[in-house]
């Protein structure tokens, strides 16, 4: 059974920064890609980041030159580290896998507050 497991959500002040981390645990086959979303209040899950296998990363236009998304393909974990945070930012974040089967696996999320 593959587990993820988030940590670092915590109530920052505009400006400050944050670091997410998401491990995977369990019988994973290959990861492909390591992602985080995110749900602000009465806003859609989006986006925030992903990276590849490869290393490639993607960036949601909002976050670009803020987040920075990397992994530890050794132990399973990808990281989100987020700097000038804005109360915009605000959200439940979620970690996501997809593994060589393209099966999804979701973590359970952790809130991230930003207060102005």
């Amino acid at each position: 059974q593959v587990q993820l497991v988030e940590s670092g959500g915590n109530l920052v002040q505009a400006g400050g920064s944050l670091g997410l981390s998401c491990a995977a645990s369990g019988s994973i086959f290959r990861i492909r890609t390591m992602a985080w979303y995110r749900q602000g209040p009465g806003k859609q899950r989006e986006l925030v980041a992903d990276i590849f296998s490869d290393g490639t990363t993607n960036y949601a236009d909002s976050v670009k030159g803020r987040f920075t998304i990397s992994r530890d393909s050794a132990k399973n974990t990808v990281y989100l580290q987020m700097t000038s945070l804005k109360p915009e930012d605000t959200a439940v974040y979620q970690c996501n896998v997809v593994d060589g089967w393209i099966r999804e696996y979701w973590g359970q999320g952790t809130q991230v507050t930003v207060s102005s």
